[in-house]
């Protein structure tokens, strides 16, 4: 459902592209009205297309360690290679990001015929815009800012939708807001080269595992493209309403930030180097926490705010017609007790790690986990939604208590450190708590694991976290037989596996969530069965869209990728995979 999509951004928006076509790009920030849609109507989305009259072969590719895509187009009559991108380079001691998609096609053989449709919407398509013509650019109206699309194409030909001989290089930049006052090709050429650059370099701070490097730089992109930068939010994907399977009334909009992804997120960035976005989120998350005395919802905006009714837009068919499209999501009403561990775990490299010192004063430090060990406490048995947002229940989820396990025990590393001897005694006083709820109320025997609800039977695929975690020791027995409980519990193909078994409010789930599966390649490496989790780990990763990137779900019977598009959580499994497995450089 997704293959061919590629992602271009500037950790200020981003797009995506499939041959030619922008097939979404939100402005002015991700979680906006789109102003190309066509991913969820073709009608109503709008159109900025590049297309070959006589290609009968159309090939992407990432220009190597860049966000940077290059479209090839050949045909009878020639070839063109289209690069897309969106600006993003050091200037005057900050980062140059603007709301900016810039388009640049080339001649590569023979005498190619090219053509150009670019009709912007606005209000979720409600209405298409007006436009008029300057003399280098078309203005396109009814947008709160200026939209403008500057360019070396002759106007006629983008207005008439009509072919043109593509005799030399042609440039397109398309703004929101400000638009481009220098001379096009100059400004288009030197802002190409000058991204390039940004990513290259990015990309070489980047610490890659001896093994599956392509896979793992691929999805560092990923992840660095879904930190909002202005706030240091990070998003849990780029899109809205992609279904997780078809027909399945399951689809939701992840344009917002989710606690949870955003610690997993979070640690797969330190792994690979890259503190920089744990500096930017830390101030995101203290604004949050102090707005409500430490109280944390699931999700928030990525501006901070903590609204986001949901609703249908019955206007739009959905993708490929598969409704309803909704933007906004009501797991900002829910309650997620797990988020409090994930937060102390989220923060406390902040504290532990001596290259930060003097980042965050220590009394500061102190508040913050304070603040959160409070929380646990006060929620330790407290049934919430869980970490898969049921909504028409509430349970005493063992992830849960898992998390309140996990940070409680953090804690007691930070508090130590910092010489917070009462704060310590507390954490190690909640840690035992939870891992008694988590033995004698969690813990099923029959089956061999932990269960998804303390006293219910049910399995829970992110269970196997208590293993990564180290809840369970490699040599406990214990370790093994939850682990393959989970395997077999949830197993759809070989291994992929769903989240859950039980009917939720939408009936059963028939897709494999894909971080599920890296996660049990990691618990499998964990427990010394190397094989067997290479095994797995290389056919998961050849399921991958063409371009290196992943969605939520994959489909059991076809092993197409579903569900919403780029999903930061199943590149995070990967990069984690990839590390554990991989050979060391020595």
């Amino acid at each position: 459902m997704t293959n061919g999509l590629g992602i271009i951004g500037n950790c200020s928006y981003n797009a995506l592209l499939r041959e030619g076509s922008v097939e979404w790009l939100c402005w002015p920030r991700p979680d906006s009205s789109f102003v190309f849609g066509p991913l969820l109507d073709r009608e109503r989305g709008g159109v900025f297309a590049v297309e070959a009259v006589d290609a009968d072969d159309v090939r992407q590719q990432y220009i190597e360690n860049t966000n940077v895509l290059r479209t090839v187009f050949s045909g009878s009559e020639g070839s063109f290679e289209l690069i897309d991108f969106a600006p993003r380079f050091a200037l005057y001691d900050r980062f140059f990001k603007p709301s900016m998609l810039i388009r640049i096609l080339r001649p590569l053989s023979g005498e190619p015929k090219a053509l150009v449709r670019c009709k912007p919407v606005h209000d979720y398509g409600i209405a298409e815009s007006a436009s008029w013509r300057g003399s280098n650019h078309i203005e396109y109206t009814d947008f709160s800012t200026p939209v403008r699309l500057t360019t070396t194409v002759p106007l006629t030909y983008i207005e008439d939708e009509r072919a043109f001989l593509l005799e030399r290089d042609r440039h397109l930049v398309l703004t929101w807001g400000q638009p481009l006052e220098a001379g096009i090709q100059e400004t288009a050429e030197r802002f190409l080269e000058r991204t390039i650059d940004y990513w290259r370099r990015w990309v070489k701070a980047t610490r890659v595992p001896r093994d599956y490097q392509a896979e793992v730089i691929r999805s560092a992109l990923v992840l660095k493209l879904h930190q909002y930068e202005d706030t240091g939010a990070l998003l849990a994907a780029t899109t809205t309403s992609l279904p997780e399977h078809p027909g399945s009334g399951r689809t939701w909009d992840y344009r917002y930030c989710w606690l949870r992804d955003s610690y997993f997120t979070l640690n797969a960035l330190e792994r690979l180097g890259h503190s920089e976005e744990m500096l930017l989120f830390l101030e995101y998350l203290r604004n949050r926490a102090d707005e409500r005395e430490g109280a944390l919802q699931p999700a928030y905006r990525i501006d901070g705010g903590s609204d986001a009714p949901e609703r249908e837009l019955e206007h739009l068919s959905g993708f490929r017609g598969d409704g309803p499209v909704r933007v906004g999501n009501q797991a900002f009403e829910h309650l997620q007790n797990d988020v409090y561990g994930e937060m102390v775990l989220a923060v406390s490299r902040l504290f532990l790690d001596t290259r930060f010192v003097g980042e965050v004063p220590p009394h500061t430090a102190v508040e913050i986990v304070q603040g959160l060990l409070e929380q646990i406490e006060a929620r330790l048995e407290e049934p919430d939604a869980g970490p898969w947002e049921f909504r028409g229940r509430t349970r005493l989820h063992s992830f849960t208590v898992l998390m309140h396990w996990a940070g409680a025990r953090r804690a007691v590393e930070v508090a130590e450190t910092l010489g917070a001897e009462e704060l310590a005694d507390r954490a190690l006083e909640l840690e035992a708590r939870a891992a008694q709820i988590l033995e004698t109320r969690c813990w099923n025997d029959q089956i061999g694991a932990l269960t998804q609800v303390a006293g219910e039977p049910e399995l829970d695929a992110a269970l196997l976290l208590a293993v990564h975690l180290g809840f369970f020791a490699p040599d406990d027995p214990r370790a093994t037989t939850h682990v393959d409980a989970i395997r077999d519990g949830l197993s759809l193909d070989g291994g992929l596996l769903r989240r859950y078994s039980v009917q939720d409010d939408f009936g059963v789930m028939e897709a494999a969530f894909t971080v599920c599966t890296f996660w049990l390649v990691e618990a499998l490496a964990i427990l010394g069965r190397t094989d067997e989790a290479r095994e797995l780990f290389e056919r998961l990763i050849g399921f991958h869209n063409g371009l290196g990137l992943f969605s939520e779900d994959l489909l059991p019977d076809t092993h197409e990728q579903s569900g919403n598009f780029p999903q930061t959580y199943t590149h995070v499994g990967l990069i984690n995979a990839a590390f554990r497995l991989s050979r060391r450089w020595d």
